[in-house]
């Protein structure tokens, strides 16, 4: 199975200005390359048979002739291939001479697509040499190496993968690009060649462009631009080539190179096709913009040579690169956080939060998050009141975190025990104290809420829910206990980045004593504990030993929800993300129980409390995650069982 995943390949090859016969050596060599490295397409940069900067020899029939002929020899010596080409080169039509990109399979011509804008401004003259595409018909077509084809910038190929489209080089820089028409008419890959010239700051903001179109699209973009070979008169060609997947940089070259190359990834039609059917924005827009026919041309099937992917699997995709841009996203997801709180405590008239502090991670993130939210609202840290409620499994290490992490952001304390009322409660049901069951887990889950409900009634505030995004898709949490809230700050904050997080603001945001227990809270074994400690003090009860690696659990959760992803393609990606950390084994059963556990535990997620939202994937059931809480498991078990076969 290829789940979705099409080898592209934008190829740089070594070039002679006007030495045709020489650049379709260079041509057909970079092809077989490319064809032997399974890519399904490859495109090369504008006019690479003649050379871009050839000037006023475009005039020239000598020159014509040849770029003809040289196409003829590199379809005449890869009519073996599967792979479609796309290269460059002049054709004329109707005594006007067109820029044009040239696609061909098997030494067929599927289609010649001309430029649509041409530059006529500062070093480029192309309306000295050459016609726009809007200077002609749709139904235009040409002689070209023997055969009839059709000449339109409205041409549209489709192969057994995806459908593809072509712009030239400055037609991505209209405002109106023509791949944007050509997206909004079914287009799920832009392929552009190119002559892009080098000058200070143009290439950062060349990659910005090429991004934001290919996100703007939902689209993956192949661009492919000239390199060392073209004429260095006036200007310097560096050798571009980029491959984009919705915004996201998969592939590039070396610029300025002095050897040909050849840059490859995947791009995944799927995530694609999810994003576009998720996103009504743009299903308006081809209402609105995409009711134009294009002209589609099928292509042959590409032979598969088996799927092995070159693109990075990210193992934690919920937490962005460090550095820099990991401060700054960790920034921006606690800002939300607080202004999510600080919003409904002024719409309330709310002075003061009842938080549950046990010492762990998730009711860490929450104080911390109140703590900010006051501060920022001028409101005296005195009104966020922690309440930590001692039970059966409490450890030494998290009571004592508790209490010292509250006392050093100078909040409210207070130390309420759940054991006496709890034991008074299962006395009068009958439970057996000695039966750690999930009454007995559960009722002291219930307990901490009421206690946190009811104080919160008594001092006019609102309990601040602690569960995470993680929680809630395995329904890793107590039904009217720890599950519910008067406003969850984390609800939409998966486990791998709370712990980021909290150590963001250990080292950012705190004083010296606040910091060193935020560590230590940090390098706590993440439990519930409501099971008694071991003999010698320590967590007996660890979360990821009964329901698995959450690191495992937000990687499912986010190719899921994010992209529709079935359980097979998750369990490819899985393989490839955690190498060498954990086995296939592992992971399918770890995927199996994130499916049964998420289907059967929606009921949970169908009265979730408030809570803001902060990145792409939500279980809000106002919001972005709408299911009913009795759908069938059976289609996502079967495909995980098939898995084990």
């Amino acid at each position: 199975m290829k789940f979705g995943f099409v080898k592209v390949a934008a190829a740089i090859p070594a070039v002679k200005v006007a030495d045709c016969r020489f650049n379709a050596q260079q041509t057909e060599a970079q092809i077989v390359v490319a064809d032997g490295r399974g890519a399904q397409v490859v495109i090369f940069p504008e006019l690479n048979l003649t050379g871009y900067s050839c000037g006023d020899l475009f005039g020239q029939q000598i020159l014509l002739e040849q770029a003809e002929l040289a196409l003829m020899q590199v379809m005449n010596d890869t009519r073996q291939l599967d792979i479609i080409s796309i290269v460059g080169m002049p054709v004329m039509a109707n005594s006007t001479l067109l820029n044009c990109a040239v696609v061909f399979q098997k030494g067929k011509i599927l289609g010649v697509v001309p430029k649509t804008y041409l530059p006529n401004y500062k070093e480029f003259y192309e309306h000295r040499w050459f016609a726009s595409a809007e200077a002609h018909p749709d139904t235009l077509t040409v002689r070209l190496c023997g055969q009839t084809v059709s000449v339109s910038a409205n041409l549209l190929f489709d192969t057994p993968d995806m459908c593809f489209g072509i712009e030239i080089c400055e037609d991505v820089w209209a405002p109106i690009p023509p791949s944007s028409e050509l997206a909004l008419k079914g287009a799920e890959v832009i392929f552009n060649m190119s002559a892009d010239t080098e000058n200070i700051s143009k290439h950062q903001y060349l990659r910005s462009l090429l991004a934001q179109q290919s996100a703007r699209c939902l689209a993956g973009y192949v661009f492919a631009s000239s390199g060392f070979g073209e004429s260095t008169t006036d200007v310097v060609f560096a050798g571009n080539a980029m491959i984009y997947e919705n915004g996201t940089l998969l592939a590039e070259a070396d610029r300025f190179s002095f050897d040909e190359q050849l840059v490859m990834s995947e791009i995944d039609i799927e995530h694609l096709r999810a994003e576009r059917l998720g996103n009504t924005t743009f299903a308006a827009s081809v209402q609105k913009y995409g009711q134009s026919p294009a002209l589609h041309v099928t292509t042959e099937q590409v032979q598969g040579r088996g799927l092995a992917l070159t693109r990075s699997v990210e193992a934690h995709p919920f937490i962005p690169s460090g550095g820099q841009r990991l401060d700054e996203r960790c920034e921006e997801i606690f800002s939300i956080q607080v202004a999510g709180l600080a919003k409904r405590l002024v719409h309330t008239g709310c002075r003061t939060v009842v938080v549950g502090i046990s010492g762990g991670l998730d009711s860490t993130l929450a104080l911390l998050v109140c703590v900010k939210a006051f501060d920022k609202l001028g409101l005296p840290r005195k009104g966020v009141v922690g309440i930590t409620m001692p039970g059966f499994g409490t450890t030494d290490r998290t009571y004592g975190n508790a209490l010292s992490l509250m006392g050093s952001l100078q909040v409210t304390c207070r130390e309420i025990s759940i054991k006496e009322a709890c034991i008074q409660h299962f006395q009068d049901i009958g439970q057996d104290m000695s039966l750690h069951d999930v009454t007995y887990e559960n009722g002291q889950a219930r307990e901490r809420t009421q206690i946190l409900m009811d104080y919160a009634n008594k001092v006019g505030g609102l309990v601040i829910g602690t569960g995470d995004l993680s929680e809630l898709a395995l329904g890793w949490a107590t039904y009217n206990g720890d599950h519910m809230s008067m406003y969850g700050v984390n609800v939409s904050i998966p486990k791998t980045l709370v712990r980021y997080l909290v150590n963001w603001v250990a080292q950012t945001g705190v004083d010296m004593l606040s910091r060193n227990t935020l560590l230590d809270i940090i390098d706590t074994p993440i439990s519930p504990e409501l099971i008694p400690a071991d003999e010698s003090g320590n967590i007996r009860q660890k979360t990821e030993d009964l329901v698995g690696p959450y690191e495992l659990h937000d990687f499912f959760l986010y190719h899921f929800l994010r992209f529709g992803s079935r359980p097979a393609k998750i369990f490819y990606l899985a393989e490839i993300a955690f190498k060498g950390v954990y086995d296939s084994t592992t992971i399918k059963k770890w995927l199996t129980i994130f499916f049964r556990r998420f289907f059967s535990q929606q009921f949970k997620r169908s009265c979730l409390p408030d809570g803001p939202k902060v990145g792409s994937v939500s279980l809000s059931p106002r919001g972005d995650w709408r299911m009913p809480s009795d759908a069938s498991a059976a289609l996502w078990l079967k495909e995980c069982e098939e898995l084990q076969a």
